[in-house]
């Protein structure tokens, strides 16, 4: 007689006794979690044995357990190598998942607000426990996952396995990259700063070029004008929600086409036009439990650790200063799975290259199933698809190239020199002038030939002389140009009113308190040396003021002889000197232009860079 009204596990105690009633509770309950192995079978599993059940209970997983339904029970013993698939199809469902987790965790300090955006990314690299750690995996996981995806690709491509009858399994792949390289330039603007937010406002500008409704579509990409409260939050909710969603959907519908068709063999290992991927012979076949499963668990765990590793000792995910629509970086570019787009836009029309273009090729992409009817898979029979897959690999690396500001952008050398020195934080580093400390900010005016000269009384020379010689030389900088005087240039355009009678009237040696004031004259002079066929003649100066207390202003100069420069490049004479840039003097003589260029920063007694 049953103990209760209904059959119990305290029945079970008193019939079978108590050991044997809990091993078979956990044995039935361990049945249950994975769909058809109890405790027996898992162990024979582990260690290599056959099943001692028939029907084979490794198989009844994929037919009734809800994660494993969307893998083969078997695999070909032909394509559980490294080739021909590389692991790179599992690799990308494993930073599916790796994005997943880690972006969750970064969701919890977060708030999509260009107010508290910036902040909290502080607060994750600095008050949160393993904060950057988490944020290093994350954005290092995104940069492989777009690699990952697109090798997986081309490796399809490669090996012919978008082949009838697997022409939708490639489409719903294209569409798989897409949405990854999407979901990697939707995150890029959520740190909120100088990096992410201009990068993505060169992706985001190509929207304009849309025939029509450009600028529809513009401002419902951005939510104004400009990047901002509306554009960050829609960015937010695409990264976390709209893309996560059709990637988890396409993820599955591309899963159960490749068990549904099976993976391809290689293609030496197929008579041409036939697919017997889904005809595994009993001697050819490896089963997914224990052998593939411990394999890609394998995979998962070697890639983790490399992970780890990198971001442990060598790679840092960056943080730039907080996003500042009103400045605009030197060599800002879109994120670099994008640049090939950058390099197109450099050759012409930006709605043919910004939109057209890649249209275009992503259709050509989709259709190749399609467009390829040869039976054979091949190698030496598809010269052509292969001589394509080469050439668009090298295309795209050109056209990548082109999209640096290298290339095709012609930035004055005087420019790179102060915004080298002078530079905000970014890709972690600083400009050296940044790094000084305030109390070695010594009001005074400084000159490269401190460095320069060779002689202490050459040097004493220039110490002595007047601030800037007045001297009559063409400024030509903006609506002031014309014939000025340094002198005058300097009360004109470097040094407002408010603080003038503080400009000292000489130069001076820099004082030996103030060794890093010292290296930045160092490396000015080696930057000058260094581009000294586009700045002959060049010197720089550093003048130091007490802007107001604890608040220093620093202006650098760069004064040098005109040289004439055409497409970017100094023009030199058959002797290989730059061909002096000539201008007519106030008495009509030619002379060779002088030319002065400046920049000034402000360095609080609190703020801190470090090398």
């Amino acid at each position: 007689m049953s103990l209760l009204p209904f059959p119990s596990f305290l029945d079970d105690v008193q019939e079978k006794g108590l050991k044997k009633a809990i091993l078979e509770g956990v044995d039935e309950t361990v049945e249950r979690l994975t769909a058809g192995m109890n405790i027996q079978d898992i162990r024979e599993a582990l260690r290599g044995d056959n099943p001692s059940r028939r029907p084979n209970p490794r198989l009844t997983p994929h037919a009734d357990g809800f994660w494993l339904h969307m893998r083969p029970g078997y695999f070909h013993q032909d394509m559980t190598g490294v080739y021909p698939t590389f692991r790179l199809g599992w690799l990308s469902t494993y930073f599916v998942v790796f994005e997943t987790l880690t972006g969750l965790l970064l969701m919890l300090w977060y708030t999509p607000s260009p107010e508290i955006a910036y902040g909290n990314m502080l607060k994750i690299l600095n008050n949160v426990p393993m904060g950057q750690f988490m944020r290093d995996l994350h954005r290092l996981g995104a940069e492989a996952m777009v690699i990952i995806v697109a090798l997986h690709m081309m490796r399809t491509w490669v090996t012919g396995s978008y082949k009838k009858p697997r022409q939708f399994t490639w489409f719903t792949g294209l569409l798989l990259l897409v949405i990854t390289g999407l979901l990697s330039f939707t995150g890029y603007l959520l740190p909120w700063d100088q990096l992410s937010l201009w990068a993505v406002t060169i992706g985001a500008s190509m929207a304009e070029a849309t025939p029509v409704i450009g600028e529809q579509v513009n401002l419902i990409m951005r939510g104004a004008p400009e990047l901002g409260a509306n554009g960050l939050l829609r960015f937010y909710l695409a990264h976390v929600l709209f893309l996560p969603l059709l990637l988890f959907i396409f993820t599955g519908v591309h899963y159960y086409k490749v068990i549904i068709h099976g993976h391809s063999l290689p293609p030496q290992k197929e008579n041409i036009g036939e697919d017997t991927a889904k005809r595994v012979p009993l001697d050819k076949r490896v089963y997914f439990i224990p052998d593939i499963l411990t394999n890609e668990l394998m995979w998962a765990a070697v890639t983790t650790f490399v992970m780890v590793v990198l971001c442990v000792w060598f790679y840092h995910a960056p943080l730039e200063n907080h996003a500042d629509s009103q400045i605009t970086p030197l060599g800002t570019t879109a994120p670099w799975y994008f640049l090939w787009i950058q390099g197109a836009l450099k050759l012409g029309d930006k709605l043919f290259w910004g939109l057209i273009f890649p249209t275009a090729a992503l259709g050509i992409l989709a259709l190749m199933p399609y467009l390829d009817v040869t039976p054979s898979r091949r190698f030496a029979h598809r010269r052509v698809m292969l001589s394509l897959a080469m050439l668009t690999v090298a295309f795209t690396t050109v056209l990548s190239y082109m999209g640096l500001p290298e290339f095709a952008v012609s930035t004055s050398a005087e420019t790179e020199i102060l915004h080298e020195l002078s530079m905000e934080p970014a890709h972690n580093h600083v400009g050296i002038m940044r790094t000084v400390p305030f109390d070695q900010l010594t009001p005074g005016a400084y000159t490269t030939h401190q460095i320069g000269a060779e002689s202490a009384s050459d040097a004493a020379s220039h110490f002595t002389s007047e601030l800037f010689a007045r001297q009559v030389f063409d400024v030509n900088q903006g609506e002031n140009g014309g014939m000025i005087s340094e002198y005058e240039f300097l009360e004109n355009r470097l040094i407002t009113t408010d603080h003038l009678s503080s400009v000292p009237s000489s130069f001076r040696e820099v004082p030996a308190n103030s060794p890093a004031l010292l290296r930045v004259l160092t490396v000015f002079e080696e930057e000058l040396h260094e581009r000294s066929l586009e700045l002959p003649g060049a010197w720089g100066g550093i003048i130091i003021t007490d802007h107001q207390d604890g608040l220093a202003r620093v202006d650098m100069v760069i004064v040098w002889d005109g040289v004439v420069i055409e497409s970017g490049r100094v023009q030199v004479d058959e002797n290989g000197d730059p061909v002096p840039l000539m201008v007519t003097d106030e008495n009509g003589n030619l002379v060779q232009e002088r030319r002065i260029y400046t920049k000034h920063l402000y360095i609080h007694a609190d703020a801190a860079y470090f090398d």
